[in-house]
């Protein structure tokens, strides 16, 4: 199974002055030829008959000129090779509709250059130690050293990329578990649907995410620790500070940049520690008990939007729309990583050999654990869960979290119940409302 490794680097002084000359040679020929795709695609539509589109090619030998774009010549031509062909391969992928069109790269403290077998190669020394040789006979660059805290095969290319001022030398590599041997996500289905309900409770897991409790995997909670906390807290409040001394300091001076970059420092360490923590979590999810995980479908995007503008009753004038609290709740979602936790989680269960599904997340921190009673007087608060109809109470998360359990077993047994695209389990004969039958019948009844 193709798999992905990141190790950090730590160039010399000189390796960092030409590793941004060829990041940035890299850069030109990208932004070269989307510049060159937008000019052909506006000449095409203008002066050409309709339906006519202009021919995509990896050709980039056109933008070297002495005179021009002689820095060029400064760098390795496989640099640039690798680059056109990566714009050529992202191109073809927005035809088929997996990505974007290719934009346009800025200039500034991140950037990245694809190297081939011809630029680089791993040596070991006399102490047994493996040793990374970067360039070419004619543009060396030397001994690239980097932190190998795991041994992998040696791969074919690799990345170095820098942000803020630190490097990474990242790659792909094949490990010993085969995609052929894995069992998919409709051939999980199709098995767990000959399971009595009683196998089902027992192998079923259901998560919730949320604000407070990132995680609530039934009743075990999952959380930054105390010292991730305060490290993070840290961070914001150096962050504050100096984004505070940015905005008096001349832009584009030494220490504007100086103070940029301990900005951009301090955000990589805070994704540092959000990734750790849903690396942290996935890893506890799918090595547990359970061999059914099942999360909300939840659109991060959709929940995230400002809030629109409300019009007064005079001209010119606006009603409040409450932005800075929903601005405020938008950063709390966002800072979770709940969209990291659901991607970690889904390719270590597929890797693991277990289900996971995705139910929807319509009401499910109103609909009751118990009798399936949907009403939003049943959440109490933040935290408390209180049934108006039956008088059950739990924590409101747990609940949740039950309720997802305890819809995802409806669809499983139910015989019109298909896979989406997204991995949603919805059931095509009933209308696909996403709510167990006992939710559904009780909602019409009350």
């Amino acid at each position: 199974m193709l798999m992905g490794i990141k190790y950090k680097a730590y160039p010399t002084l000189e390796q960092k002055k030409i590793l941004s000359q060829w990041m940035g040679c890299a850069r030109y020929i990208w932004n070269a030829k989307c510049s060159e795709d937008r000019y052909l695609r506006g000449f095409a539509r203008k002066f050409m008959p309709v339906g006519t589109y202009p021919p995509i090619d990896q050709a980039y030998s056109q933008y070297k000129d002495k005179e021009l774009s002689s820095f060029l010549y400064d760098c390795p031509s496989q640099i640039l090779r690798n680059s056109a062909s990566n714009w050529f391969n992202t191109y073809k992928n927005f035809l088929k509709g997996i990505c974007g069109r290719p934009k346009r790269k800025k200039k500034g403290s991140t950037g990245s250059i694809h190297l081939t077998r011809e630029l680089f190669r791993f040596k070991k020394d006399k102490n047994g130690h493996l040793k990374l040789f970067i360039g070419t006979k004619t543009r060396d660059l030397g001994v690239l050293k980097f932190k190998r805290h795991k041994k992998v095969p040696k791969p074919a290319s690799i990345y170095i990329r820098k942000e803020s001022g630190t490097y990474c030398v990242s790659f792909c590599y094949n490990d010993s578990i085969s995609e052929d041997e894995l069992v998919n996500q409709k051939e999980h289905l199709a098995y767990l649907k000959t399971l009595p309900r009683k196998d089902l409770e027992k192998l079923t897991l259901g998560v919730d995410r949320g604000v407070v409790k990132p995680v609530q995997a039934g009743r075990a909670t999952f959380d930054l620790s105390e010292q991730q906390k305060r490290k993070k807290l840290g961070k914001e409040r150096y962050i504050k500070r100096c984004q505070q001394r940015l905005s008096k300091q001349r832009k584009g001076s030494s220490r504007w940049r100086r103070t940029k970059l301990k900005i951009g420092r301090a955000h990589q360490k805070i994704s540092n520690i959000r990734n750790d923590f849903s690396h942290k979590t996935s890893h506890a999810l799918t090595t547990g008990d359970a061999s059914v995980i099942i999360f909300e479908d939840l659109k991060t995007k959709n929940m995230t939007r400002k809030p629109k503008a409300i019009k007064g009753a005079k001209e010119g004038q606006w009603k409040k729309n409450k932005a800075s609290a929903k601005a405020g709740l938008n950063r709390s979602i966002l800072d979770k990583g709940w969209h990291k936790i659901e991607t970690y989680t889904a390719y270590k269960a597929h890797r693991a050999g277990k289900a996971f599904f995705k139910v929807s997340p319509k009401h499910t921190s109103q609909e009751c654990a118990a009798c399936s009673h949907t009403q939003p007087e049943n959440r109490k608060s933040q935290a408390l869960f209180c049934c108006t109809s039956c008088g059950y109470s739990e924590n409101a998360d747990i609940n949740a979290a039950m309720v997802i359990k305890k819809r995802a077993i409806e669809l499983i047994l139910h015989s019109g119940t298909e896979l989406s695209q997204r991995g949603t389990l919805r059931d095509m004969g009933r209308g696909a409302t996403g709510k167990t039958v006992m939710a559904n019948a009780l909602t019409a009844l009350s």
